[in-house]
């Protein structure tokens, strides 16, 4: 083998070991395999009282020696306001609601959210306007929004709680926002 066989060897390897890292780099930023990962998450609203088991009867003189309580009824969580999820990036169904606890917090409920996984999903509450197409995947970075934390699951009843001391008079839409790729994956205006 002459001279120039030996060269090509280290630059051959070289190459190659810039070749592996350079895929790696790529694997996992864009994380292809998630489109092929589905998480569904069933919670419950927060705020409703828990099913408790039964107690027994009190016998006919327990009752008669005791006097009758008035129970005060719980408040029950209430609705502000609600949207529907529109697709941007990727396909997106589902319904949002912006719900006030009887403690007096306040969570975004997603309900029958369906969408495709991804790398680094955020729950954004946002002042953006929620726009249909291209011109609606990347405006919710634009303006003031509150990142509720990362998507729990692509699919299913998720409850996000929004920290308080929110102002929720200007957060008009939810976002499904892919904050490695500064990209909605959908979309609610709130109303």
């Amino acid at each position: 083998m002459g001279r120039g066989g030996r060269r090509r060897g280290p630059l051959v390897a070289g190459i190659l070991v810039v070749a592996v890292a350079l895929a790696g780099v790529g694997l996992y930023w864009f994380q292809p395999w998630k489109l092929w990962q589905d998480e569904t998450v069933q919670e419950a609203l927060p705020g409703l009282a828990a099913p408790t088991s039964a107690a027994p009867e009190p016998t006919v003189s327990e009752a008669a020696e005791s006097a009758p309580a008035a129970k005060p009824t719980p408040e029950a969580p209430r609705t502000l306001s609600r949207g529907t999820l529109i697709s941007h990036e990727h396909t997106t169904t589902g319904t949002v609601q912006l719900i006030r606890l009887p403690d007096g917090s306040h969570t975004v409920r997603l309900e029958n959210l369906d969408t495709s996984n991804g790398p680094d999903l955020r729950v954004w509450l946002t002042d953006a306007p929620v726009k249909e197409g291209k011109a609606g995947w990347h405006v919710f970075d634009d303006g003031k929004y509150v990142s509720l934390g990362k998507l729990k699951g692509n699919k299913g009843d998720q409850n996000y709680t929004v920290p308080a001391g929110t102002d929720l008079t200007s957060l008009t839409s939810v976002a499904i926002w892919c904050d490695r790729f500064d990209v909605s994956f959908g979309a609610a205006a709130l109303a």
